[in-house]
């Protein structure tokens, strides 16, 4: 009988593991979207000229040899994009106080309606240094939506019908002077901006 009740447990005992197993590993999968090890990123990207908030071009030749740090936003967006732009604001102010010189880029994923003049009063609005920040635009959607999910691997997808948001990805990209994804961080929430910091200071040296 306790043979009968030995092999009986066992099927269960075997479910119960692999669940517990697919509840590690999707959390193990959310720490690594937000703080992955920068062996684990190594995404190349792809050449880009587009246009700043000063009507100037701007594009991947003029980050050479410089470490920069990406996102992507729009103006109209009435979620996640103002309080991102404000966290960037902040690691702005905390990579100028440890006196790295990091560029940094926010492309519109709303290129129709973020005009250089809107995306610089987007960004004055929310405490952007322009000296080396550059949001940009001036290209099509399906531009940015193949630079975003191609380099940056990450989605971004027009409005569904009756809204005017579009879907777009919360990270903050780290690149090195090579144009190397190397970094990826929560830009939305609970940003690691210790952690940000050292990690530049890292590629500076």
């Amino acid at each position: 009988m306790k043979h009968l009740l030995k092999k009986a447990a066992l099927p269960v005992l075997m479910l119960l593991a692999l669940i517990l197993s697919g509840c590690q590993s999707s959390s193990q999968d959310q720490q690594t979207e937000g703080h992955a090890k920068p062996d684990q990123i190594n995404w190349k990207v792809a050449n880009f000229k587009f246009e700043d908030e000063n009507k100037h071009p701007f594009g991947l030749s003029d980050l050479k040899g410089k470490v920069w740090i990406a996102n992507f936003m729009f103006t109209h967006c009435t979620s996640v994009c103002p309080p991102m732009t404000g966290n960037m604001a902040h690691l702005q102010k905390q990579l100028k106080k440890e006196n790295l010189p990091v560029e940094i880029v926010s492309f519109s994923v709303d290129p129709k309606r973020d005009t250089p003049q809107v995306l610089k009063n987007f960004g004055q609005k929310h405490g952007s240094d322009f000296s080396n920040w550059h949001f940009l635009t001036g290209y099509s959607f399906n531009d940015i939506k193949n630079l975003s999910e191609r380099s940056f691997k990450s989605s971004v997808a027009i409005p569904s019908e009756g809204s005017d948001q579009y879907t777009h990805g919360t990270n903050f990209f780290l690149i090195n002077k090579k144009g190397v994804i190397i970094q990826k961080y929560d830009g939305f929430q609970d940003v690691p901006y210790k952690r940000i910091v050292k990690d530049v200071k890292d590629l500076e040296r």
